[in-house]
């Protein structure tokens, strides 16, 4: 089993290249582009991962269900997050039905 250590260490590496050269970085020239380019491949991601599930093809949903969840670590990092606020956030959920938490957040 690949352990959950791979969400720090892909964390660690996406803090380093903040700063990086954007020619030589893919990950340094969507910080340089700025929010607008990482929501764009975040919701290309998102497309490209209901396409792959439309296809039944189980190889191309993780392949793709990866670049999603690697560009959706983009823009927690580009906001000042991480992996670990979504994951406190699915701890605070556990135990609690969908429909209630939902309904929570109406209130807000």
């Amino acid at each position: 089993m690949v352990s959950a250590d791979i969400l720090e260490r892909l964390s660690a590496t996406l803090a380093s290249r903040r700063d990086a050269d954007p020619s030589v970085s893919y990950v340094a020239k969507l910080f340089h582009k700025g929010q607008e380019a990482i929501l764009k491949k975040v919701g290309e991601e998102s497309l490209e991962v209901v396409m792959a599930a439309k296809d039944g093809d189980k190889l191309h949903i993780v392949r793709e269900v990866a670049d999603l969840w690697f560009h959706t670590l983009v823009l927690l990092a580009h906001e000042g997050l991480s992996h670990e606020d979504v994951l406190a956030e699915l701890a605070r959920r556990e135990g609690i039905s969908g429909i209630d938490e939902k309904a929570s957040r109406k209130e807000r």
